[in-house]
């Protein structure tokens, strides 16, 4: 079909969608969709991540919501070109809403709308400062006793937090932290990020020697500023640590390090936080009208609790709290748990010759980096991707613009060609006994992540080692501790000099309970998960992250994190909320997270 033919058609339905909108005729653009449609929507219309399914579902949310919004404006996006493969219309739409813009993705089949994302990019009269609105810097003229930016910064990092306080107080200084403080920076929303460590990027230097990023360099840019092209493709942890120390400086972001929240309480009746800070060894009340949790999409390390703990004569960690393989030389190492941690503390502890043993307590998702990268990831993040114009915003809204209702679809073919190409890496893991899975419905890592969080390895060379019987694997659960031994349930007993527990972390509501209360994470209820009612996601169906980004039933509690890719992505729509929220805005939500499970 000619492109003019399909720039036509994609026209057609915009005119008519804004027609309908205009006129506010909800039923009409109802009906444009068809009957498994799905709107995703950021922000935009429903102050809220929201997913709407069906004729029914984009009714009820118009109905509620498009009189505020007076969403409209609808176009095709400047300088693309819609396009048509398989039968579906693949268009980039602009719009406009009463007090925003933004921009989408529309795919058109069988003549309705299949899926819409409208995600809202700027606010009317709080645009940032970037591009043609890019501040001067410097002020040409005489004039006396002025003061250098250097002054005025340091006035600031003095008085914000003492004499003047912050809209926002973000707790947690690492990656989410950093990108949403940034975000805030440029909406002109004062707002400080609290972090325990003495620097930033210290949450990567502390973790252990070998880590580094499994995702590609192209999926991790942070807001504003991309890693320069000669960044290695898969950057150490430490390399990490000094780009976010870097970017916190350059980014002017007031950062306080080595601060600690002991407590936080809300007030109702004038709708602000008490927040109190241990800011090495002073102690420091703030008070924000929004407090942000960005501790980290895992949480709370679990540490599991078994008979004969306390007598173990050995080293027991967490995988959070092991540093290196120094030191373990020559030493029997048992590690509990077969995910990405467990996969990188055993491989980095065997170069440190340390006779490691892994415990397998449940089947895991395991993915060879390379494969990953070429069919998952090739076509969105990575160089060639990057060749044919897919940049990393567009890449972002892409993935966005997948409803995770249908995402397993798309997902399970490109895992189904990874089985394959790799075929004989698999034969080796189940000859040496690894449990395997590719999750419950076959659709691979990125499902298991947004469902659970967990239960898969990215292989960068830790599964030969497991083939090759370098590192020994058990199977089975932890029953008891002794003296220098680890028990498992069928009585396979584990010497062992030091024990590390990769088993993950708890939900991120279980820092809610620590500085807030357990009253307030009730109330909340449990982060992360899509309610897909498969292995650790229990339903009902939610369609979105479960209280991330976005609105919680706690006023003024927001919760911000996960992978470098969505800190960077998602921390634009919470720093719009925020911004319109501070400048008060009516944003009114349509759809508030209901609780179903408290953690």
């Amino acid at each position: 079909m000619l492109d003019t033919t399909v720039t036509i058609q994609t026209q057609d339905m915009l005119d008519s969608l804004n027609t309908a909108l205009e006129s506010g005729d909800v039923e009409a653009a109802a009906a444009l969709f068809a009957t498994d449609s799905f709107w995703r929507d950021l922000v935009a219309v429903s102050w809220n991540l929201k997913t709407v399914e069906g004729p029914k579902g984009v009714a009820d949310m118009l109905g509620a919501q498009l009189e505020h919004s007076r969403l409209g404006k609808f176009e095709i996006q400047s300088g693309e070109v819609p396009a048509e493969e398989g039968g579906v219309i693949t268009a980039w739409v602009t719009f406009e809403t009463k007090t925003g813009r933004g921009w989408g993705l529309m795919r058109i089949r069988d003549g309705r709308i299949w899926t819409l994302l409208t995600a809202l990019q700027e606010l009317k009269g709080f645009e940032e400062r970037r591009g043609k609105r890019r501040p001067m810097g410097a002020e040409h003229g005489a004039q006396k006793n002025r003061s250098s930016w250097k002054e005025r910064r340091l006035e600031e990092e003095t008085d914000l937090g003492y004499g003047t306080q912050p809209y926002v107080v973000i707790v947690g200084g690492g990656q989410g932290g950093i990108a949403l403080g940034a975000r805030l920076r440029q909406l002109g929303v004062p707002a400080i990020v609290l972090d325990k460590h003495d620097r930033p990027g210290d949450q990567w230097r502390s973790r252990y020697k070998s880590l580094c990023l499994h995702d590609p360099i192209w999926y991790d840019h942070l807001p504003y500023i991309k890693f320069p092209d000669n960044w290695p493709v898969f950057t150490p942890k430490d390399k990490v640590g000094d780009w976010l120390e870097m970017y916190t400086k350059v980014m002017e972001i007031n950062y306080w390090s080595r601060s600690e929240v002991t407590r936080a309480s809300y007030d109702e009746s004038i709708g602000k936080w008490t927040v109190e800070v241990n800011r090495d060894g002073e102690k420091v009340t703030l008070k924000p009208t929004q407090l942000v949790l960005a501790t980290g999409m895992s949480g709370k390390p679990n540490m599991p609790k078994f008979p004969g703990m306390e007598g173990f004569k050995g080293t027991i960690q967490h995988s959070s709290q092991h540093k290196s393989p120094e030191g373990w030389a020559g030493k029997k190492v048992v590690v509990i748990g077969s995910n990405n941690s467990a996969h990188d503390i055993c491989a980095a502890l065997w170069e440190g010759d340390a006779d490691v043993t892994m415990v397998q307590r449940s089947s895991t998702h395991i993915v060879r980096s390379d494969s990953l990268m070429e069919i998952g990831l090739g076509a969105l993040y990575s160089e060639e991707a990057v060749a044919n114009g897919v940049t990393t915003e567009k890449a972002d809204m892409i993935f966005a613009s997948l409803p995770y209702k249908i995402m397993h679809e798309f997902q399970i073919p490109l895992y189904d060609q990874m089985r394959e190409r790799d075929a004989d890496f698999y034969k080796g893991l189940e000859k040496a006994g690894f449990d395997l899975d590719w999750g419950d419905d076959g659709s691979g890592l990125f499902m298991k992540y947004l469902r659970r969080g967990s239960g898969y390895y990215i292989d960068v060379g830790a599964s030969q080692l497991i083939i090759d019987g370098e590192v020994k694997l058990a199977k089975g659960q932890v029953d008891h501790f002794t003296e220098d031994a680890v028990v498992l349930a069928d009585g396979t007993r584990l010497p062992a000099d030091l024990v590390v527990f990769a088993t993950g972390f708890g939900s991120m509501n279980g820092w809610a309970a620590d500085l807030i209360s357990q009253e307030v994470a009730d109330k909340v209820g449990k982060v992360w998960g899509l309610g897909s009612d498969t292995t650790k996601d229990p339903g009902p169906w939610e369609g979105e992250q479960r209280n991330m980004w976005k609105p919680t039933q706690q006023e003024n509690l927001w919760f911000h994190g996960g992978n470098l890719h969505q800190s960077r992505h998602y921390s634009l729509y919470l720093a719009l909320q925020l911004k319109a929220r501070m400048e008060n805005l009516d944003t009114p939500v349509y759809g508030l997270q209901e609780v179903h499970h408290l953690s």
